[in-house]
Order: C-alpha cells, then sequence, then structure tokens
C-alpha cells in the first residue's frame, strides 16, 4: 500500500438506474448501489457531462476574469473562461481554448493542467479541469464568437493575481471555479510552476477519459 495522499477510483454494483428528470444541459438520476457490508443504499445526484476553464495569465502577471449574470443565485460573479465538455469526443484542452477564444477572444501558445475538482461529489458527478493559459494572443476581430444571452454582456476585467486571491481571501468572490483556479495559480506560481501538468495528463476521474 502507498502512503501518497491520493482519492483512489472504485466501482461499486449499481443495481438499478432511473433517470428523474431529463434536462436541458444535465439529468437527475436516481441508483441503487451495492457498497458491500454497507449494504444497499438508494442516491439521487445529478449526472453533470463535465466542464473546463483555464486561468489566463498575461505576461505581467495578471489573470483574465469575465463577469456574468448567474440566475440560480443572483449575482454578477467573477467567472474564469470556462464551459461544459458538452461536445463528443472533444479534448479537455481543446474544449478550454475554445471557451478561453468565444468568451475572451483570445488564443494561448502554453496550456497546461493546473488542478482538477469535483465540485459537489455529494450530489453531482461533476468532474473540473483548470488549465492555467499563457502566451496569450488577441483573436482578429474577423474571427471573433457572436456571444449571445448571458455570455452578450460581459464584461472583462484583467486583475493582477493577488488581487484575486486577496478578494477570494476577503470574501468578495463566490464563484467555485474562481476561487479554486486562481488559489491553485497563487500556489503553482510559489513553487516556480513545478507542480504543472502536460495539458494532456490523464485524467482518469472523469469517466469519458479514463
Amino acid at each position: 500500500m502507498s502512503d501518497e495522499l491520493a482519492d483512489r477510483l472504485v466501482e461499486r454494483p449499481v443495481l438499478k438506474r432511473e433517470v428523474l428528470h431529463e434536462g436541458l444541459v444535465w439529468n437527475l438520476v436516481r441508483e441503487e448501489v451495492d457498497l458491500g457490508g454497507a449494504g444497499v443504499v438508494t442516491r439521487e445526484f445529478i449526472d453533470h457531462p463535465g466542464a473546463v476553464g483555464c486561468v489566463a495569465l498575461d505576461e505581467q502577471g495578471r489573470v483574465l476574469l469575465l463577469q456574468q449574470y448567474r440566475h440560480p443565485t443572483g449575482i454578477l460573479d467573477w467567472e474564469l473562461p470556462a464551459g461544459l465538455l458538452d461536445v463528443r469526443g472533444e479534448q479537455p484542452w481543446v474544449a478550454a481554448a475554445r471557451e478561453l477564444h468565444e468568451e475572451a477572444d483570445l488564443t494561448a501558445e502554453q496550456w497546461h493542467v493546473l488542478a482538477d475538482w469535483q465540485n459537489s461529489p455529494g450530489g453531482s458527478s461533476e468532474n473540473w479541469r483548470c488549465f492555467l493559459a499563457r502566451g496569450l494572443t488577441a483573436v482578429p476581430d474577423a474571427e471573433r464568437f457572436t456571444r449571445e444571452h448571458e455570455e452578450a454582456d460581459i464584461v472583462v476585467r484583467w486583475v493582477p493575481l493577488e488581487e484575486a486571491v486577496a478578494a477570494i481571501l476577503g470574501g468578495r468572490l463566490h464563484n467555485a471555479c474562481t476561487v479554486a483556479g486562481v488559489l491553485a495559480a497563487h500556489a503553482a506560481r510559489l513553487q516556480d510552476w513545478a507542480t504543472l501538468r502536460p495539458h494532456d495528463a490523464p485524467w482518469p476521474e472523469h469517466p469519458a477519459y479514463r
């Protein structure tokens, strides 16, 4: 047995599965799971396709944040460029690059995996991968994406990484992906980026990439 601190993938037999609600983006499911000695339990959770995003960091050490309205919370929050893994067969770093292009009109030369997380593993299957994007270039006007709905009113702001960290610790920023991504970038920079993983690092926690 290894003493390394790490989550571990396990399989428990699913005896029964029922889709309670088919949503626009994710479904609500109910499963009966055999936990072995702990017996059979019933769990309801959101079946989520997963998501990716990036901390886009420029040469001045500023992070790109996007302000969007999020109706479930009624908040105009500051977010990283991010989106769902809803294109079948699309690799995570390609999806993150697509979101950076569409939401921020930027491309990046360098992509590294910064951190992975699960937003609410007790109630959702969502897996999230955050990249560090550097070597940024503006997308030419003729090639820019036409944004609509909430994205049509996106506000773009470049913020020194230290300022973003202070806003998080001061309780002024609340988006989970912003909090996790910015703090991970700050920690990684303190270690001279030695913790970064390749853009195509394994991601077995996400069922589509096992």
